[in-house]
């Protein structure tokens, strides 16, 4: 029973391992909808702190992306 939960735990670490380095990708790209999910504010909430210059979009013509980095930095001030 061992020689089977000491691989399967092995593997285990190595599948937290990877979604742990994906999740904390800081230079994500996120649409203005991701933005307002992740805040937990409304898109239009997002919308307004563009049009302020608050918060800037990586990519502004057409859809709008932004790093997730720089959406923490506007979260956090």
């Amino acid at each position: 029973m061992n020689d089977i939960i000491i691989p399967l735990i092995e593997r285990l670490d190595k599948i937290e391992s990877l979604i742990k380095k994906t999740t904390t990708n800081k230079s994500k790209l996120m649409t203005l909808k991701d933005v307002a999910e992740y805040s937990s504010l409304s898109q239009m909430s997002v919308r307004r702190a563009i049009q302020k210059g608050i918060l800037k979009p990586f990519k502004d013509t057409g859809k709008k992306l932004f790093r997730k980095d720089d959406v923490d930095r506007w979260l956090n001030k």
